[in-house]
């Protein structure tokens, strides 16, 4: 039931009962007391039209007017290009202004869009000038079914894309991504929370770039983003927000058929990186060194979130535990083939069976990692070599895990069931430690471990957008328990918006920038707020992309040509658009209000009166 229809019952429930005191009375009365037909007739009638007066005072009739544009001025809003200008309103336009617009002096402000709609009721269009529409309470909401078309100003100088994991895992090579504007033949800098530079390049001619840096520590930790000018001159520093989490504690299976350096650098990494890695290293003539040997069956797969095969253990492999580590990854378990030899007819047919397709090369030689390992500024050629074998292992559905400095794949993997297959044909990773560069070794062992080992708990799902101090920002799939603990200590309880339904979406205006907490349930959620001046150039965009999804996309003359929305009249006064037979756009919008008010007061004051008036009454 709408709202008119609920008002107009309680009216006429009030004239019901009315009518009945007046009668009660009257039944109640002795015949001499009791007052004229004509006065009882005109009370029940006052009492009647003065709930249909009241009702009209509520809900105006529609009134057919000219379907209009609304102009709104936001920020920056004077920077438009003149052919996007509203400078000069055409017929049937009216020009607003938000308060953050820099509009020109005589410009009708407005506080939000919400009321600027409704002083103009008419309006089936909006032309948006400038930054956009903020998330000012429900100014992007209060568009509705409107065509919009938004005329965008430029981006400003400075940072205004980035892209960056929410989390990390500890230990972890990370990359970030974005986009700077108006910084030709500019630079980008990571930096870390001790203020060394970790990783430098140049921005390309659309001004983007990609950064590379490492996790430490976990729990929420700041790096920076540092943009140059083509005179390497500092323009902008931002932080860039990461919550380093612990690594999940794995436990890995490792086969292998004859002891080597590779499995000793191997074993010393998984112990500094918390791994438990259970080695069973084969001697010949049925001897073997490491842990107690026992079936690979179910049972004993089950425990573990990686098995590790060079390729001598791996063609030992009899039937019964080939099919069991078969199971085991289709359940989830991860599984990784050390391909470092030449392989016979059995292997490619193995190979087959898991799903990759390998292609001998030449002769098997040494290789470099690629760019993704390589510390800021370094040549590909600076790296330390390794082995590879002359095998080229692809997969249709299949990802790259690692590449080589010219580019060629050195790992791959592909999803089998709830788990993951992956084959290396690298080897003598080691050298990277003896070159002193273990950064990258573990860097190679952690990324092949964690994209392959059994998938742990599911993520949460609560999502936090960017958020600047002073500003609302909307935090969605929490409960009606949530609570945010600023770097204060000072807590705010969150409401739940019941217009966003499933996503459990609330509101939350940060006073202080820096790490807040947001406590949803059993869950805790590390989540950044930047200062109110932070990244401009940042905050323009997240205002700009969501203005332009308001817009359908268009910008400019393509939204103006997307065609009039069609709204329908409700209760609540929305207009709704028609075209006439000359092709002119009509609207039907709620009339005025104070006609019917001053009627209503009028007659309400003539029943006060007749009430208590003598009239139609028996003298005595």
């Amino acid at each position: 039931m709408n709202a008119s229809l609920l008002v107009a019952g309680l009216l006429a429930l009030a004239v019901l009962l009315g009518s009945a005191r007046l009668w009660w009375s009257l039944r109640r009365a002795a015949p001499a007391a009791r007052p004229q037909g004509w006065r009882v007739t005109l009370l029940l009638l006052v009492q009647a039209a003065g709930a249909v007066l009241l009702y009209f005072v509520l809900f105006p009739p529609p009134q057919a007017r000219e379907a209009g544009t609304l102009v709104v001025l936001t920020a920056r809003s004077s920077e438009v290009p003149v052919q996007d200008s509203a400078a000069q309103a055409l017929a049937g336009e009216h020009v607003v202004a938000l308060p953050e617009a820099d509009a020109p002096p005589g410009t009708e402000g407005v506080p939000d869009l919400a009321t600027a709609l409704r002083r103009y009721p008419a309006t089936t269009r909006l032309r948006v000038l400038g930054a956009g529409l903020v998330a000012r309470d429900r100014d992007r909401d209060a568009v509705g079914t409107r065509t919009l078309a938004f005329h965008p100003a430029p981006q400003p100088r400075g940072l205004a894309e980035l892209h960056a994991p929410a989390q990390v895992p500890a230990g972890r090579r990370f990359r970030i991504t974005g986009r700077a504007a108006q910084l030709a033949d500019g630079a980008a800098e990571l930096i870390d929370p001790a203020g060394q530079r970790v990783d430098r390049v140049q921005l390309d001619e659309a001004g983007h770039f990609e950064l590379h840096g490492t996790a430490r520590s976990a729990g929420p930790t700041t790096f920076g983003l540092r943009l140059h000018d083509a005179r390497a001159e500092p323009v902008e520093q931002v932080a860039v927000p990461l919550q380093v989490a612990a690594a999940r504690p794995l436990r890995a299976l490792v086969l292998a058929g004859a002891p080597n350096p590779e499995l000793k650098y191997l074993r010393r990494w998984a112990l500094d990186a918390g791994i438990e890695l259970d080695t069973r290293i084969s001697l010949g003539a049925g001897l073997q060194i490491g842990t107690a040997p026992v079936a690979l069956d179910a049972a004993a797969l089950g425990g573990f979130d990686l098995v590790v095969l060079d390729q001598r253990s791996w063609r030992a492999l009899a039937a019964g535990p080939r099919a069991a580590l078969s199971t085991a990854v289709e359940d989830g378990l991860g599984l990784l083939v050390r391909m470092t030899g030449p392989a016979t007819a059995a292997d490619l047919e193995r190979l087959e069976g898991l799903g990759f397709t390998a292609t001998a090369g030449d002769a098997a030689g040494e290789t470099r990692l690629g760019a993704g390992f390589a510390r800021a500024g370094e040549a590909a050629d600076a790296m330390p070599g390794i082995a590879r074998s002359a095998l080229t292992i692809t997969a249709v559905d299949g990802v790259e895990l690692a590449r080589d400095a010219a580019g060629a794949p050195l790992a791959s993997w592909r999803a089998a069931g709830r788990g993951r297959i992956g084959v290396s044909v690298l080897d003598h990773s080691y050298r990277l430690v003896l070159a002193g560069r273990g950064e990258a070794h573990g860097e190679l062992w952690s990324r092949t471990f964690t994209t392959l080992a059994r998938p742990g708990g599911t993520a949460g799902e609560v999502h936090i957008p960017l958020a600047w101090s002073q500003q609302r920002a909307a935090l969605c799939g929490i409960d009606d328990r949530a609570r945010v603990t600023a770097p204060d200590g000072s807590d705010t309880d969150l409401h739940l918006d019941p217009a966003s339904g499933a996503r459990r979406c609330a509101g939350f205006w940060p006073e202080t920038p820096g790490w807040h907490l947001l406590r949803a349930g059993a869950e805790v959620v590390p989540f950044y707020v930047r200062d109110a001046g932070e990244a401009p150039g940042l905050q323009a965009h997240a205002v700009r992309e969501a203005t332009l999804a308001l817009a359908g996309g268009r910008t400019g003359p393509a939204a103006n040509a997307a065609g009039a929305a069609r709204a329908t009249v409700n209760a609540d006064g929305a207009a709704q658009a028609t075209v006439n037979a000359d092709g002119a756009a009509q609207a039907a919008a709620p009339g005025p209000r104070w006609p019917w008010f001053l009627a209503w007061l009028l007659l309400a004051s003539a029943g006060w009166w007749l009430e208590r008036s003598r009239l139609g009454l028996p003298r005595s």
